[in-house]
């Protein structure tokens, strides 16, 4: 069963897909029609999951499940990643795009391959207070508090101390 995103429980569990790409209007519109589709219908053994999905700043696409009502199987979790990737298929996304999103001085948001971000730090595209999209959040309330953080807040934070030691 489809809910809107502000209405999904602080706890519901979220899985987040980033393009690999800024999404158009027009793009994002049809996302998000596809998700409130899919997500209706959505099911862990027969039993309907209370859901939602919502783009974000054009480049992410976040799903959401209340796991105080039904537990999302296996099968089910599957079946929401085989969404995105036929509907990134169609539209020619990479949603498993795992590359590190940052918000630039310029207010766009920027990737960097991983392997690249040792050099990011060293020239120092990537700083502690840059502010990045840690998708590794796994609750709404985490997405809320700690979706957008400093980098030095983040997984990333090992690559600023090995930085400072050198």
């Amino acid at each position: 069963m489809y809910i809107p995103f502000s209405d999904i429980d602080f706890q519901a569990r979220v899985w987040i897909y980033q393009a690999d790409r800024q999404l158009t209007d027009t793009e994002a519109g049809i996302l998000t029609e596809t998700l409130k589709a899919s997500l209706d219908g959505w099911e862990a053994h027969g039993k309907p999951l209370t859901a939602s999905g919502k783009v974000f700043e054009h480049r992410f696409v976040v799903i959401a499940v209340d796991e105080n009502d039904e537990l999302p199987s296996g099968c089910s979790i599957d079946k929401s990643v085989h969404w995105m990737q036929s509907v990134g298929h169609s539209m020619q996304i990479d949603f498993f795009d795992r590359s590190i999103a940052y918000l630039g001085a310029d207010n766009q948001i920027h990737t960097i391959p991983l392997p690249g971000i040792k050099q990011a730090v060293t020239d120092e595209i990537l700083r502690p207070s840059t502010i990045i999209f840690d998708n590794q959040v796994t609750t709404k309330a985490q997405w809320m508090n700690h979706w957008k953080t400093p980098a030095s807040n983040s997984w990333l934070n090992r690559y600023f101390s090995a930085k400072t030691s050198v």
